[in-house]
């Protein structure tokens, strides 16, 4: 049996197909309940959710297991940094999903510890939250049709398209025959000179355009435009410009959408070659998104482009 999240509450459809096992580590009863909750109504068994230092005790902790569901607000602090590093290590060297779910501060050592395969949540809504363990296991055989998994289809099927589209038009200002033709040279003050015309940026040119965009929800409902792929872009490229790092958290701000939706956006512009992941070397429980050497040289054109056509950058 699976049952969908709807407007109404869950609603019961019947599958055909295999109860997996799911094991939750929880640091507070909310989150576990929280967790169970989703787990069946994807049709999942959920084991007696564990507390974070009888996770870190047990041998068998994924004996069996299907997906292994972390619910880490509420787990002590000193406890957090060996719960994700010895849960991530065994999930990921199992081949188990992990789905980890984390408070606002959790982000950065989250991110920073577990593996890249795990999926990062903050704050989701009961839809983030089943999307994401849907997609951990094979597409059922629907006998009812299930209206909230096409809109959610649909939902991430766009998601995917516009990252795709900004990826592609990225490339191609970055294809090696613009290159031979137009060739960069970017020096210290930024300056990037093509065609034989030298045009500079700055960081605070940027966040001008970053501050305009900000302002457009101060006269209309800040959903109407939404562009959290460009927005992280934009951030990014400032801060390069001037030369500090940006933590995921920080990011997860500049992209003005739920946090959730940020963090799904970061790993799928990671997938993409545009966003690199680094870790702080002195510091491993911090991690740190740039732009990719593919993503910069499209920044730098694209700046480069509207500057040369006489219009203002967005």
């Amino acid at each position: 049996m699976y049952e969908a999240i709807g407007a109404g509450g869950l609603e019961s459809i019947s599958y055909d197909i295999a109860v997996d096992v799911a094991q939750i580590v929880a640091g507070a009863p909310g989150g576990a309940a929280a967790a169970e909750r989703i787990v069946a109504a994807a049709g999942l068994r959920a084991r007696q959710p564990l507390d974070a230092a009888r996770a870190l005790q047990s041998e068998t902790l994924l004996d069996g297991v299907q997906l292994l569901l972390i619910e880490a607000e509420g787990v002590p602090p000193d406890l957090l940094e060996p719960l994700l590093i010895r849960l991530g290590a065994m999930a990921e060297a199992r081949g188990v999903p992990l789905i980890a779910t984390v408070a606002p501060d959790q982000i950065d050592v989250a991110l920073a510890l577990l593996p890249e395969s795990a999926v990062l949540h903050c704050a989701p809504s009961d839809v983030d939250r089943l999307g994401a363990i849907l997609a951990t296991r094979r597409a059922p055989t629907a006998r009812l049709h299930d209206g909230m998994r096409d809109q959610e289809t649909m939902r991430m099927r766009r998601f995917h398209e516009e990252v795709a589209r900004i990826a592609d038009s990225l490339s191609r200002l970055t294809r090696s025959e613009v290159l031979d033709r137009a060739p960069g040279i970017r020096n210290d003050a930024m300056a990037f000179r093509m065609d034989g015309d030298t045009v500079e940026t700055d960081a605070a040119e940027i966040r001008r355009v970053i501050r305009a965009r900000r302002m457009r929800a101060e006269f209309f409902e800040g959903d109407l435009f939404a562009d959290p792929a460009w927005d992280m872009l934009l951030d990014l490229y400032a801060a390069e410009l001037e030369h500090r790092q940006i933590s995921v958290s920080s990011l997860c701000i500049a992209a003005a959408v739920p946090p959730t939706t940020a963090l799904r956006w970061i790993g799928t512009l990671n997938e993409a070659g545009l966003f690199d992941r680094k870790a702080d070397p002195s510091d491993r429980r911090r991690a740190y998104i740039a732009l990719s050497d593919a993503a910069r040289r499209g920044m730098e054109r694209y700046v480069a482009a509207v500057k040369r056509a006489g219009l203002s950058l967005v």
